[in-house]
């Protein structure tokens, strides 16, 4: 059995939960303009940000400062928000998962743009290509928005007397179509039924666990979204209190008590984030920078989680785990 990875952060400026204020004496530094589709994200991935820019040479406070605009996963409020960092004019914006990136993109044909996303860039509209992206926009695509399939087998074998699953889905988010299209083949597959639950704010969780709970659904599929990544905590607990095994697209999702995950380290995503946006501050142009599709996944499991819903997880899943906590 694998034991608990320890992992290290890097602090910024003492650990600093947020990023520094900007003072007077900072206002001639170039500005990154954050725009977050949900919540800005937490002190683990603001210092892996910080780690990218560190290695292209700035650091936040010192020769960069940073704007955030966070929607808490409003969509509609987007535009908005993007708009008021071209009014700021930043230098740079990086944009948080694809409404915000595509926001970001409707908003600037000039301003130099660094998505994360989930999804295929191509498709989504992001860019053009992958290798030689055109115009203003460039990032990192994860792509763990295309990993559902592999989501629900892991579920499945885990909990192999559930038939019917629930997939909750934020129907807001332009990859949610697709993401439950891919889940709904594997089903076919699989044999089991589907049931699509809606997560576009707290209510629509809340009212989704109990509906899982009246109509006996036996499993969960958390879909990639950004707003339901930050509402992380809230999934967690309900699906404790009804007694749900529920499979995540994220491993934050396991270390917070979540049961199972599979998808791309969102780390070392945001650590490339910061290395792209670094760059551009250097002199880099969008256009010369690829777009990178981190390959690697990890499938995270949590023993004393499985514990508590009265699970015996596999041997064939501890041997192909990249991670259990205990």
């Amino acid at each position: 059995m694998l034991g608990i990875k320890r992992r290290s952060f890097i602090t910024l400026l003492g650990g600093a939960a947020v990023w520094p204020l900007a003072t007077h004496a900072q206002q001639h530094l170039p500005v990154i303009g954050f725009l977050h589709q949900g919540s800005p994200e937490p002190l683990t991935l603001t210092n892996a940000f910080g780690k990218g820019l560190s290695e292209a040479g700035l650091l936040v406070g010192q020769n960069v400062t940073i704007e955030d605009r966070a929607a808490d996963g409003h969509y509609d409020r987007l535009p908005a928000l993007a708009a008021e960092l071209v009014e700021h004019r930043v230098a740079v914006i990086a944009a948080n998962y694809l409404p915000a990136a595509l926001a970001a993109k409707a908003a600037t044909q000039t301003i130099p743009i660094v998505f994360l996303s989930g999804s295929d860039p191509i498709g989504a509209g992001l860019v053009s290509s992958i290798n030689r992206p055109t115009g203003n926009v460039t990032g990192i695509a994860p792509m763990f928005t295309l990993l559902g399939t592999k989501n629900l087998e892991l579920l499945h074998e885990l909990v192999p007397k559930a038939t019917v699953i629930g997939v909750l889905a934020n129907q807001s988010n332009p990859n949610a179509g697709h993401q439950v299209k891919d889940l709904e083949a594997a089903a076919r597959i699989l044999g089991l039924d589907l049931v699509v639950l809606a997560g576009s704010d707290e209510r629509e969780i809340d009212s989704s666990f109990a509906t899982m709970a009246e109509r006996r659904i036996g499993a969960l599929v958390v879909t990639a979204d950004g707003f339901l990544i930050s509402r992380q905590d809230q999934i967690i607990a309900l699906a404790a209190r009804y007694a749900v095994p529920a499979m995540y697209p994220l491993s934050r999702y396991v270390a917070a008590g979540g049961l199972m995950s599979y998808g791309a380290n969102l780390r070392d995503a945001f650590v490339q984030t910061g290395n792209y946006v670094g760059r551009i501050l250097k002199g880099a142009k969008p256009a010369d920078l690829p777009v990178l599709q981190p390959t690697k996944v990890e499938f995270i499991i949590n023993l004393k989680t499985a514990k508590a819903h009265s699970l015996t997880v596999p041997p064939t899943l501890l041997a192909i785990a990249d991670e259990v906590l205990e």
